[in-house]
């Protein structure tokens, strides 16, 4: 009788939509998160289901953003779209929002615009990660000098085609014995999310690059004097572009869809919702965005490896970093999560890896820690046009001429990834001096990427 009486208070409370309710529900919450506990009837029952009735009052009422923006960081605004500033203000209206800074790379993106970086007190949001969780570069250097390309062109070439796979393919052969796929999180993952066979997925895209703008690419890497270990000089180099796949993109909209019950924000800024830290929600999400980096930083050693034993080379030197991320960090004393969704790390002396587009040159940098930023730099270029606009004004023989004139052989790529498309990488450079000091220049020779009829396959249909 009481786990019915319990059952039948919970549902009736459950139900509740009129504002007159609301206001019974605001009573109601006050009395469950009081210290005090009433015993009279039916107080003594509500207390049971505290908890539910806390969860019911957050999802049923709408949280209002804040009516003025905090001001944020701009780096290269004279390129940046007013797109991407209108998303970046909705971003700082947010209660959870305490700094926030646009990259001069900065363009619409879904949610945050790619290029922003928020940082946020006590909550995550899984948008302003993306969909493509710990998208990433990953840089390998060689014994072997640049002047060596032309020597190896075909067998660089035969690596590239053989040694990863785009769009739609599915590996025949899935790795099933990495130590990645042992690890916990799949199960947990699995169960939170009542969603079966992600390890499955996860292993049958080990050693895939996607679609888009990611890419795998020899060429050479230019250094003055000598940095972290390599010798000044010229020296052949392979460095590729790639995220967490269907993992990544499984986590990201299923967090997003419960930070969005969790949360309730008016429509448009719905993909904005956030996840409490304090909840298990936000504990499942981090652990979540966590294998899915952990993932990516894997599938990134799988490729090279492939492709370096394909290619036999004998690597020295490899650098890396995330870019589509949050991370747990220090700023103004506080402990704050910081999203960078296309943005890269760059605090005092952490290297980082900018690329250009597919035919001008990418900076390996280090860090100085500017506190504007968020201890953040761009992630790349950052495109001045859409795909669709790009297909719409770059011709074949434009793009082509663009490749001829930087020395650059593309293996697939579409017209939406022409060089035309991007913004000018020297000047995204100029614009965050303050930020990253360049320490060397990587020009692509030869790059693969998913090609015309290689569209890229998240998910599983």
């Amino acid at each position: 009788a009481k786990s019915l009486l319990k059952e039948r208070l919970a549902g009736r409370l459950l139900r509740m939509r009129s504002a007159a309710e609301l206001g019974f529900l605001d009573a109601i919450s006050a009395m469950v998160s009081s210290p005090e506990q009433p015993q009279a009837e039916p107080w003594a029952e509500l207390n049971e289901i505290r908890d539910d009735v806390r969860k019911e009052v957050v999802r049923l009422r709408v949280v209002e953003p804040r009516q003025t923006p905090l001001p944020y960081k701009v780096f290269g605004s004279e390129g940046i779209e007013e797109s991407a500033h209108n998303q970046m203000a909705k971003v700082m209206s947010l209660g959870p929002v305490v700094s926030g800074a646009l990259m001069p790379d900065a363009h619409l993106g879904f949610g945050m615009p790619i290029g922003g970086v928020a940082a946020t007190e006590g909550a995550v949001m899984p948008f302003a990660v993306g969909v493509d969780i710990g998208c990433r570069m990953h840089l390998t250097v060689f014994t072997e000098s640049a002047s060596s390309i032309t020597a190896l062109r075909e067998r660089l070439k035969t690596s590239l085609l053989n040694g990863t796979y785009f769009g739609r393919s599915l590996s025949e052969a899935p790795l099933s014995e990495h130590p990645l796929l042992d690890d916990l999180r799949f199960k947990r993952i699995e169960k939170f999310c009542r969603s079966r066979g992600t390890r499955e997925w996860a292993a049958k895209q080990f050693g895939s690059s996607g679609g888009g703008n990611h890419f795998v690419e020899f060429g050479e890497l230019v250094l003055t004097e000598q940095t972290d270990g390599i010798p000044a000089g010229r020296w052949l180099a392979l460095l590729s572009h790639s995220g967490s796949r269907a993992l990544g993109f499984r986590v990201a909209n299923f967090f997003t869809e419960l930070a969005g019950k969790m949360n309730k924000l008016p429509k448009e800024y719905e993909e904005l919702a956030w996840l409490n830290m304090d909840t298990e929600e936000g504990q499942a999400y981090w652990d979540a965005m966590e294998l899915a980096g952990d993932y990516s930083a894997a599938n990134h050693h799988v490729i090279h490896d492939t492709v370096i034993r394909l290619a036999g080379l004998t690597p020295v030197r490899a650098i890396s970093n995330h870019h589509n991320y949050a991370w747990k960090e220090t700023h103004g004393g506080k402990e704050l999560y910081v999203h960078r969704k296309g943005a890269t790390p760059a605090a005092p002396g952490v290297l980082g890896i900018i690329p250009g587009s597919m035919a001008t040159p990418g900076f390996l940098v280090r860090g100085k820690g500017g506190a504007d930023s968020l201890s953040s730099a761009s992630h790349g270029a950052g495109r001045r046009m859409s795909r669709r606009d790009a297909f719409k004004s770059i011709t074949e023989a434009q793009r082509d001429q663009e490749l001829l004139a930087g020395s650059v052989e593309l293996l697939g790529g579409g017209i939406d990834e022409a060089p035309g498309a991007y913004k000018d990488i020297r000047s995204v450079m100029a614009a965050q001096s303050d930020l990253v000091d360049i320490l060397a220049e990587f020009h692509p020779r030869i790059v693969r990427m998913a090609g015309r009829d290689e569209v890229d396959r998240q998910e599983g249909s």
